[in-house]
């Protein structure tokens, strides 16, 4: 049996939980809604404020969608009662990040040619259903992601990392706040 699968899911007060047909699950809560398909050879019960998975036999299969389908659900439950974040840092001279509206500009040293104009500031508009914080007085930088789909808000944390990820020898780009990067020694002279 899986380990994280057996686990009973508790649903908070204010939130509630409807299986519908071809195991569709539609999760309503404070902060939003979320709506999701799921493996139909599971099976997806609620009783009062506990929702249970099970799975019909032992095969690979069925056993990897279980923990799978659990996972998801609470992930689900997390997201609309309490919503998910990540903090991004912003490290190097002369890096800076502005939220203007609901775009982000990231200036990031690079010295982007587009049409034979430079460019020198990267533009990312929020997506729907996350927002965007700068916090541009701090140092080092910070921006932070918000939102009620965890897949969602670690993929738009991701795309901001990847316009200048932190480099080993001076420690400059865009880390997570929780990542530590590993130090290299430069070239020493003989």
């Amino acid at each position: 049996m899986s380990r994280i699968g057996r686990m009973p899911i508790t649903v908070p007060a204010g939130v509630t939980v409807t299986v519908g047909a071809n195991n569709e699950v539609t999760v309503k809560g404070p902060l939003g809604t979320l709506t999701q398909s799921f493996n139909t050879r599971m099976t997806i019960a609620q009783e009062g404020n506990v929702i249970t998975v099970t799975r019909p036999t032992d095969e690979k299969e069925d056993r990897s969608a279980h923990g799978l389908t659990r996972a998801l659900l609470q992930n689900m439950v997390t997201g609309v009662s309490q919503g998910y974040s990540k903090t991004l840092e912003i490290i190097g001279v002369g890096y800076k990040a502005a939220k203007v509206g609901k775009t982000v500009q990231l200036y990031l040293g690079h010295s982007l040619v587009k049409g034979g104009v430079p460019q020198e500031k990267f533009c990312i508009t929020e997506p729907e259903g996350i927002t965007l914080e700068v916090a541009d007085k701090a140092v080092p930088i910070t921006i932070t992601v918000k939102g009620i789909d965890k897949q969602a808000v670690g993929q738009m944390a991701a795309v901001i990392r990847s316009k200048r990820p932190p480099e080993p020898y001076h420690g400059k780009g865009v880390k997570y706040s929780t990542e530590r990067v590993r130090r290299k020694a430069g070239k020493t002279g003989k």
